[in-house]
């Protein structure tokens, strides 16, 4: 992966910065020779406009210095986040291709620290070389010249320390690198904890599990904390090192003055630039431990890059909308990829006319939910054909094939905005109208309506200001809007009552005569006034026929019809 390319757009600033850096650097250089020639010139022949000339060069150079200066931190802070913009942008939209399998391989928690920490680890490194590369070199190599230029002998004590330094700071670097790989992934670890502590605080509070919960982020929490700390006081270790290293060389250059061979100014020249040499050194080696802190995030991120989403289209795929909603699985298996092989359906075959409402019941965990998530593709068969409309859902295009598939997820995910805003989400150039049918149909119009600000009410994030009947019955409207030839309810009406079920079933089917319906139930009730009952039991279709037939010949539907008969008698 070449990150070069998420440079688009901010071409100029990258080079501008560069060019700022080399005038700063160069105005830096050149003030400690003009401090030697008023020194050994100026003061020793007392010359007082020859002090005042070099002394205004000075001031001209410290002025230009200070100008690029303030322009390469400028420009390099535009090159840095705007790199950062354009690798964000790429990250989620592949991570927008992914299939269920492939967000499952990653967890929600670690894709939000890649997009987030990781992301900003590589902007500070952009903008750290941006300042640093022209910077370092040309101190480094100024320095050396002008100190040359002024003492030999000088020189070579600088010679001298070069090859020390350079060990002192592999050595450190290649300890601290592993632990950088560490860190990331415990942030990973501290994000995890909070999103399901921030997501579940009702179950928290309910079971009273505060201080259990307190304790596991104070773990994590602390175990990121050590390795962090263990890593930067690794890499600090080079400050002394290098400060050391530093004041010994200054003091080696004032026992080479104390013999006389080198004039004042020279001799305070010579140290500064020394220092600057040393500094640039220091520089550097800030640079080698950004870099190994961003080489682990480089390989997070890389991950997600290279990722190849499971489900593509095909060349020449089918991009014409789903007519009629005939549906056909003739399935022999399926497993997940992180299954180990273990089916999770096997031998499923039935037909569905178009127009038909199917409800699909059975204990939990036998593949419900999966058996439908086929049909729009959030995963692929292992073995064996879905279709619709006598094509193979892998044939059609994958947004084409979404589009005409109304789906309402057993999770009814609402998002922050108003009533109207989330409805649109099916349909975006949707009429008011058309959201007040929507709604009407989904039997939560008379609610919205009651409300002071009516379709243009806020909602919380993830609904949190509706109630779970209210969220489902929203999220229905939201998939009806785009009027879909095939709807799929996966455990969709569970928060419902009996009656508003009954009468959403009712306007269903008179509203909605063309579109196939696939409803996921719990209830036996459910059952009754839908044209095909899918009985599932183990990832097999096991009963297949009307609540009516099923009560006759099928015995795992019959003890389902006991067991919730004894719960709740029938009238």
């Amino acid at each position: 992966m070449k990150m070069i390319k998420y440079m688009k757009g901010n071409w100029k600033y990258a080079i501008l910065a560069p060019i700022c850096i080399l005038i700063d650097t160069l105005g830096m250089i050149i003030v400690p020779y003009f401090t030697s020639l008023i020194i050994d010139v100026g003061i020793a022949n007392s010359d007082i406009n020859y002090i005042y000339k070099i002394g205004i060069y000075m001031v001209i150079s410290s002025m230009i210095a200070m100008i690029g200066g303030f322009f390469a931190m400028y420009f390099s802070a535009k090159a840095s986040y705007g790199f950062g913009a354009n690798l964000r942008q790429e990250l989620i939209d592949k991570i927008q291709e992914f299939s269920f399998a492939n967000i499952n391989k990653f967890t929600t928690s670690s894709l939000v620290t890649r997009l987030t920490n990781d992301v900003e680890v590589l902007v500070n490194l952009v903008q750290m070389c941006l300042r640093m590369v022209i910077r370092t070199p040309i101190m480094l190599i100024g320095g050396i010249v002008m100190m040359i230029s002024l003492s030999t002998q000088i020189a070579k004590i600088f010679f001298f320390l070069i090859p020390v330094l350079f060990i002192v700071m592999f050595l450190i670097i290649s300890k601290a690198f592993p632990l950088f790989k560490v860190v990331q992934e415990k942030i990973d670890r501290v994000n995890a904890v909070i999103r399901e502590n921030l997501i579940g605080a009702r179950v928290v509070k309910s079971f009273v599990r505060q201080d259990f919960e307190n304790e596991r982020f104070k773990k994590s929490n602390e175990d990121l904390m050590k390795v962090t700390i263990k890593g930067f006081n690794i890499m600090l270790t080079l400050m002394p090192v290098v400060s050391l290293i530093m004041n010994l060389a200054i003091a080696a250059v004032l026992w080479v003055g104390s013999s006389g061979i080198v004039e004042v100014g020279s001799l305070s020249a010579s140290i500064t630039y020394m220092t600057l040499t040393l500094m640039s050194l220091m520089m550097l080696s800030m640079v080698f431990m950004n870099f190994s802190r961003a080489k682990a995030s480089y390989d997070r991120i890389k991950e997600i890059i290279e990722e190849k989403p499971d489900i593509n289209n095909k060349q020449n795929s089918i991009s014409k909308a789903i007519e009629k909603g005939n549906v056909e699985y003739d399935i022999k298996r399926f497993s997940f990829q992180d299954s180990k092989g273990e089916d999770i359906l096997n031998n499923i075959k039935f037909n569905i006319k178009s127009g038909e409402i199917v409800a699909i019941i059975g204990s939990t965990g036998t593949g419900k939910s999966t058996l439908v998530n086929l049909m729009p593709r959030f995963y692929d068969v292992t073995e064996g054909t879905v279709k619709i409309d006598g094509i193979d859902v892998k044939d059609y295009d994958i947004k084409t094939l979404r589009e005409s598939i109304g789906m309402v997820l057993q999770e009814n995910r609402l998002f922050a905005g108003t009533i109207e805003e989330n409805i649109k989400w099916g349909k975006k150039d949707a009429s008011l109208e058309e959201i007040k049918h929507a709604c009407k149909v989904a039997q939560i119009d008379e609610f919205i309506e009651n409300l002071p600000n009516k379709y243009a009410s806020r909602v919380e994030q993830r609904g949190a200001n509706f109630s779970g009947g209210q969220k489902q019955r929203l999220a229905i409207a939201r998939a009806l809007i785009k009027k879909p030839k095939i709807l799929i309810l996966d455990d969709s009406v569970s928060a419902l009552d009996s009656t508003t079920e009954s009468n959403l079933r009712k306007s269903l089917k008179e509203e909605f005569k063309g579109t196939t319906i696939f409803m996921i139930v719990q209830k036996i009730s459910s059952c009754k006034d839908v044209d095909r009952v899918l009985v599932i039991d183990d990832g097999t279709i096991i009963g297949n026929g009307t609540h009516e037939e099923l009560l006759e010949n099928n015995e795992i539907y019959k003890e389902i019809y006991e067991s919730q008969k004894e719960v709740m008698p029938e009238k």
